[in-house]
Formats: C-alpha cells, sequence, structure tokens
C-alpha cells in the first residue's frame, strides 16, 4: 500500500457523501449536455501532471432496480476499461460497486463515444496488483485514498460486450 497522509476530518460526514452526490449529478448532467466536451476530464490545471479522463457508468441498482448514473476516472487496459472503488477513501466500498457485482451487466458513456456495453467483474489479486501501479501512476491520489482506509480498494475491469 501506499504511504500514509494525513485523512481529512470530517471525511465520514453526511454532509461530504452528500456534497459528493450533488457534485456528481451535476457532473453527468454537463457530460451529456455537451457529449463529453466539458466533464470528460479530471484535475485540469497547474500542478497537475495531465488530466484524468472520466466516463459514465450506467448501472442498475441492486436492491431498487433503479438506473443510476456515476462519473469515475477511468484508465484503459487493451480493449477494456479499468474504474476503482476508492470513494475518496471512505470506509465502504461505494454503491456502484456493489452494483456491478449483482448486476455486472452495464454501459459507460465516453466522450465522443456514446455508450459502450460492458461486463465488470473485480480484478483478483494477481491483476489488481498489475494494474494498481498504473492507476496510481494515472491518479496519485488512489495511493492517498488507499492510505486513509482498511479496507482495500477494490478494481473493477469493464470488458465490452455486444
Amino acid at each position: 500500500m501506499g504511504l500514509p497522509t494525513e485523512r481529512p476530518s470530517g471525511l465520514d460526514s453526511p454532509v461530504t457523501a452528500k456534497a459528493i452526490k450533488y457534485m456528481a449529478k451535476g457532473q453527468v448532467a454537463v457530460f451529456r449536455a455537451t457529449n463529453g466536451r466539458i466533464g470528460s476530464k479530471w484535475r485540469i490545471g497547474a500542478g497537475f501532471r495531465k488530466p484524468v479522463p472520466t466516463l459514465l457508468l450506467n448501472h442498475v441498482g441492486r436492491k431498487s432496480g433503479r438506473p443510476f448514473t456515476t462519473p469515475l476516472l477511468y484508465m484503459e487496459d487493451g480493449p477494456n476499461l479499468v474504474i476503482v472503488g476508492s470513494q475518496g477513501g471512505l470506509p465502504k466500498d461505494p454503491q456502484w460497486l456493489h452494483n456491478l457485482v449483482a448486476n455486472p451487466d452495464a454501459t459507460v458513456e465516453l466522450k465522443g463515444e456514446g455508450v459502450r456495453r460492458v461486463r465488470a467483474r473485480v480484478a483478483g489479486p494477481e491483476e489488481r496488483a498489475a494494474l494498481w501501479p498504473r492507476l496510481v501512476e494515472l491518479y496519485a491520489d488512489f495511493d492517498k485514498y488507499q492510505s486513509w482506509t482498511e479496507r482495500e480498494i477494490k478494481v473493477v475491469v469493464l470488458e465490452a460486450t455486444k
């Protein structure tokens, strides 16, 4: 795991969770309205190596059966897309991860590409170990988030389907 960093106070606050939820809804709306021209990159600006691509993950609630859309950072790995269940280092896995485990068939929206059908699977230990350094190189905060939580942050591979 990465080097420990100081965990922010208030990370587990319900206010933090609500703020994340509403910011995500705003990002989804802007991404869709601009076909990803806005909202498809994270951390653009001074001090960042390069922007990180984001996608929209469309998944089905495991209990409600309702559709949900979650904006997530991603990495390409050959024909697959790789996403991370970091949830900013919160102590529990994100809901979208539980939804994908229960119903792995989903779709993603990528800038300029439209909708792609995918099947999700949680990376096993060896695959995660191989992907993690590349993910941290893409977005160094993943290592920080891992240091903030006792759970092992899951890596999810999205394989294209027809």
